[in-house]
């Protein structure tokens, strides 16, 4: 079997067996990850024949993408705002959507000249995906990343350290917001500072929102390999952002920003919880580029 061939097979079995809309994308960045190459190059040589073991190693992957892993999963790796991450099953796989969380959070830090002395919080912090594109656009701004999953702090890590601004983010096991306060770390743990109970100037969140039925409705490759504990948001899929926004009053700095990550239909409803949370603050919800509810965001007085 030559590279075309495979391309053609794999394509073919990924719509016809799998399913995939997109199988002939998939089907590139397998073969490209089986040959420890890039999909350009998968083109520029086409008839070259795959040995018996690179051919096995394909199949192998054919299989693991038809039993619904998600192809990310199985490159262990994820592009988000222009940074290759890894990803494992430790978080949930950074999505294109998230991006536009990113772009507010960098707009606020432009009003502050370039995010000068800004310290910013990324609650929940799974892969590192908000933190570690924070930090890289803004050089002088201080993240502290939270989340409960010590294995997805640990990924976190990793990604940081890969893009080489590690020792400007703090990372720390807690829940939410819990790991900012005093009476919750008296002493500081290993990698994050002794001021970090100093309230932060942004808040930036994606927590889970899915809402409980959608998330048993998922494709598997969602509901049987991604953490639940990243995706499930209770029967609103509100229920943690509803705690996120009880615990942000303390903890962030007057002219602050809190932004939050939200699904369709869920502009309403987190907008009142925000509201009730922060009544003097200007709060309103903002929508992606297909025109669905994306971001809560607040500004505080």
């Amino acid at each position: 079997m030559n590279i075309s061939e495979a391309l053609r097979h794999g394509s073919r079995v990924l719509s016809t067996e799998g399913g995939s809309d997109e199988a002939n994308l998939e089907v590139e960045l397998l073969l490209a990850h089986a040959l420890n190459t890039d999909r350009t190059h998968l083109y520029q040589r086409l008839r070259a024949e795959l040995c018996h073991d690179l051919e096995a190693t394909f199949n192998a992957l054919l299989r693991r993408r038809l039993s619904h892993e998600p192809t990310a999963y199985i490159l262990g790796r994820k592009e988000f705002y222009g940074l290759e991450l890894e990803v494992t099953p430790a978080a949930i796989i950074p999505r294109p959507e998230t991006e536009t969380l990113v772009e507010f959070v960098l707009d606020f830090a432009a009003a502050r000249q370039a995010g000068r002395g800004l310290r910013v919080v990324d609650v929940g912090v799974g892969c590192g995906a908000i933190g570690v594109a924070l930090a890289k656009h803004l050089p002088r701004a201080e993240i502290i990343a939270t989340d409960l999953s010590p294995e997805a702090l640990a990924l976190a890590l990793r990604n940081a350290e890969r893009h080489q601004v590690a020792e400007r983010i703090s990372f720390v096991e807690g829940d939410l917001l819990a790991p900012l306060h005093d009476t919750a770390h008296p002493e500081p743990k290993p990698g994050v500072s002794r001021d970090s109970s100093r309230r932060v100037d942004v808040i930036a969140a994606n927590l889970p929102y899915v809402r409980t039925g959608d998330f048993e409705a998922a494709p598997p490759e969602i509901r049987h390999h991604e953490p639940r504990l990243g995706l499930d948001g209770g029967p609103d899929g509100l229920r943690i952002i509803e705690r996120l926004l009880a615990q942000a009053p303390s903890r962030l700095q007057p002219g602050g920003a809190l932004f939050i990550e939200i699904g369709e239909g869920q502009g309403e409803g987190a907008r009142r919880l925000a509201m009730a949370s922060f009544p003097q603050a200007r709060v309103d919800v903002r929508r992606d580029l297909s025109g669905l509810d994306r971001v809560l965001a607040a500004r505080t007085a």
